[in-house]
């Protein structure tokens, strides 16, 4: 019974060791920010992640400028072949799928969508979910350093749609907003949202509408200059 006990910690010991040998770490700084990238792969194209490195660097100081000036300073990037979606950002900390990468290896602006979630920052319960989506594919629409080349759009308006869809849907009724009713509305739910100030009240007191009477007007003529 020793003699296994010892055998299989032996095992688990060697297979941390190993997970340890091929994750490859990188720092690079630039412009007042750090960014760590953790690859735990052995094949990820170093093109795509040189890529993704460099729209770092490009999009996160603005973001920070434009959105919340007291986001962090340092990110961490990780490529973990073990995760099973496409990209989630946690405390500083975003990880990415492999998978998705070597299949769709020119959607760098992942970067843009997921940096922008840091840049959030939004407390618990700082309002809905859909806020939070949107605002990051508007941005990542707005901010984006090659969408076209990664295949992403805003996509055409659909009766079925509601602004509560989020991402990309929520996105370009927001661009709608900002081009028809309110230049600068978006920032100012963000600050909303991270100050747990939101409330549904915004929507009219920015725009003189509620979210629904915005909503109907947009789905009425739903045309935005992209």
């Amino acid at each position: 019974m020793k003699k296994t006990t010892f055998l299989w910690c032996c095992l688990l010991a060697s297979a941390t060791v190993l997970g340890q040998e091929t994750a490859r770490t990188d720092s690079f700084s630039k412009k007042g920010y750090q960014l760590i990238v953790i690859d735990k792969t052995t094949d990820l194209d170093p093109n795509v992640k040189q890529r993704m490195v460099d729209a770092f660097f490009v999009v996160y100081p603005k973001l920070a400028k434009a959105y919340n000036k007291k986001t962090l300073k340092r990110v961490t990037f990780i490529y973990d072949p073990a995760y099973t979606g496409v990209a989630e950002c946690a405390n500083g900390r975003i990880t990415y799928s492999p998978t998705w990468l070597k299949r769709n290896p020119n959607d760098i602006d992942m970067v843009t969508h997921e940096t922008m979630h840091i840049v959030q920052s939004y407390p618990w319960g700082a309002g809905p979910g859909w806020i939070t989506e949107g605002i990051a594919d508007y941005v990542r629409h707005t901010t984006g350093v090659d969408n076209k080349g990664g295949g992403w759009s805003l996509p055409e308006f659909k009766k079925e749609h509601s602004y509560e869809n989020a991402y990309r849907v929520t996105a370009r009724f927001l661009l709608w907003i900002e081009q028809t009713k309110k230049k600068g509305f978006v920032k100012k739910l963000d600050a909303a949202m991270r100050t747990k100030t939101y409330s549904p009240a915004i929507w009219a007191e920015l725009t003189g509408k509620n979210v629904d009477e915005l909503w109907k007007e947009y789905s009425e003529n739903p045309t935005v200059k992209l």
